[in-house]
């Protein structure tokens, strides 16, 4: 996500966020810390920004085309910016926030400070108001747990794209399904209601035409589509339907704990409060088998002191409001 924030009540950050972007602009003096009262100035829209699924050129052109539309939407442009934070999937090393700061110094004037993080960054700073302490796990088509310590120490699990394995994510849930389906067909594995609700949803009439549903576009996100399907049919008792599910939650706690343990969230004795930022999808589910209700309830047996958060504030602010503090901390070492 992308932010820039202004002085003199001018208009200046702007936010884009990974699978489509959204760019924000808010105001330099931000007075009120309530999300209900939290004032944006313009929002934009435009596609991807995942260097590694539609490569550098598009995204350029993306980025440059949203924040170009918010600051026009706000009455502004680029001179009224003072900081920039650009949240992003793909950004997961250094040499990848350097090659994206490239690319916002030709954008930008000399006076704006460029900021460029992980999506994660954007959607924990959406739960804690722009604070980057504590823990955020995403689950969409992907997933990945961050975390942050008040002395900025950093740590992640998970987020490696499912031929790597996140398999508590969406895509992960939905291929396990798909793969479920067809064992049952092969008679290598139990049946399952998966077969007829998911060939129903996709008006096919045989397993064997899962093959070509399934190659004729691989993306992740449309495989990951299924997944209302397999949490309706866990309610509805399948066994196969609801171990998939069941297996997701623990990949997906166990992530949390794996960034709370390096990171020492927890404290010594395990119990510290720390926050627990839940964002995604998959997360909301709200349907009796309650995905995120799952997750909590396993970390909490093991760190008590969790404290989940569902954001009230798009990522797109959480970024917004990761480029105002990190601008206004430069400031102030500036004057002393």
């Amino acid at each position: 996500m992308m932010k820039g924030c202004g002085s003199n009540g001018e208009a200046t950050p702007s936010t884009a966020d990974g699978g489509v972007i959204v760019c924000v602009c808010i105001p330099a003096s931000i007075t009120s810390s309530s999300s209900a009262q939290f004032p944006v100035l313009s929002r934009a829209l435009a596609g991807c920004t995942n260097h590694n699924s539609v490569g550098e050129a598009a995204v350029k052109v993306a980025l440059e085309k949203v924040m170009t539309q918010a600051l026009s939407k706000a009455g502004s442009n680029c001179s009224d910016l003072r900081a920039v934070c650009l949240s992003l999937s793909g950004v997961n090393h250094p040499s990848d926030q350097q090659r994206v700061l490239g690319w916002l110094r030709d954008i930008f004037p000399s006076h704006v400070k460029l900021f460029v993080e992980n999506d994660a960054v954007a959607a924990l700073a959406s739960g804690t108001m722009g604070k980057l302490h504590g823990c955020v796990l995403i689950v969409g088509t992907g997933c990945i747990a961050y975390g942050f310590t008040e002395d900025g120490r950093e740590a992640r699990a998970s987020g490696a794209g499912p031929v790597l394995g996140d398999w508590g994510s969406g895509y992960g849930i939905a291929a396990q399904a798909l793969t479920a389906v067809i064992k049952a067909y092969d008679g290598r594995g139990p049946q399952t209601n998966l077969t007829t609700n998911i060939l129903k949803m996709l008006e096919l009439s045989s397993p064997d035409e899962l093959i070509g549903w399934t190659y004729a576009d691989p993306s992740w996100a449309r495989i990951a589509a299924l997944v209302p399907v397999v949490v309706s049919s866990a309610e509805a008792g399948d066994e196969v339907a609801n171990r998939i599910l069941h297996d997701a939650v623990q990949e997906l706690a166990d992530s949390v704990k794996a960034v709370v343990q390096r990171l020492g969230l927890c404290g010594k004795d395990g119990k510290n409060h720390f926050p627990l930022v839940m964002v995604g999808g998959v997360l909301n589910a709200n349907k009796s088998w309650d995905i995120g209700k799952e997750i909590i309830n396993r970390i909490s047996k093991v760190y008590p002191g969790v404290r989940p958060i569902r954001p009230e504030v798009e990522p797109a602010v959480g970024a917004a409001l990761v480029a105002w503090n990190r601008y206004v901390k430069y400031v102030k070492e500036s004057e002393r």
